[in-house]
């Protein structure tokens, strides 16, 4: 995990574009730190190196960031779940590699991932409202390529249930468990890493397999 950095520079007129970034950049940091509820959008902007009023150019509100933070982060796993199905089979083999990706981009991005898929935005719900349910509508865009891959694998009768929703729900959770206590929990001793991902995503695969 990244530790803040310390205030930037101000920066002059007319770096906009990198100005946001660097928004971006320092809320993403926070909120994996902090969680999104503990940061306020003046944190966010001393780190950034700006003025709070400076950052109300650029995001309205605390939840207009997460929910960029959000959508970037589901952006970034749906190229790659869709680069793994480029010339893609429903074959065990190519299935398997297909949770690699989810697996792999979890501990790649490990902050972006905290943020999308970690951390709770609001405890009533309020934050799907005031970002217009943006986030959601890009987590369900990467969740339906699953659905699609379950779909396929359940059209040839290769599934071992008949809920193929089920089934698809039941592995993207099964995922989410390892990718999470894996950045979550560092420092259990846990096996060698690349033989915990290989043995878990066999077992997903002889789950729902038949």
């Amino acid at each position: 995990m990244r530790t803040p950095r310390t205030r930037s520079p101000r920066k002059p007129k007319g770096q906009g574009a990198e100005r946001r970034e660097e928004i971006l950049d320092a809320a993403q940091t926070l909120f994996a730190q902090k969680g999104v509820h503990a940061v306020s959008t003046r944190q966010i902007a001393e780190i950034a190196g700006i003025s709070q009023p400076a950052l109300y150019a650029y995001f309205t509100t605390k939840d207009d960031i997460a929910a960029e933070l959000c959508v970037r982060a589901f952006a970034i796993l749906g190229q790659r779940m869709a680069d793994a199905r480029v010339g893609y089979t429903p074959t065990p083999e190519n299935f398997e590699r297909c949770l690699r990706v989810y697996i792999d981009f979890g501990l790649d991005h490990p902050d972006a991932y905290r943020v999308a898929f970690m951390l709770e935005k609001s405890v009533d719900g309020s934050f799907l409202q005031k970002t217009g349910d943006r986030p959601m509508i890009a987590g369900k865009q990467v969740f339906q390529v699953f659905v699609e891959m379950v779909g396929e694998l359940h059209a040839k009768g290769r599934m071992a249930g008949d809920d193929a929703m089920a089934a698809t729900q039941a592995l993207w959770a099964g995922l989410h468990g390892l990718v999470s206590l894996l950045i979550a929990r560092p420092e259990f001793p846990w096996v060698e890493r690349e033989q915990l991902i290989a043995t878990h995503v066999a077992m997903l695969r002889r789950g729902a397999l038949k």
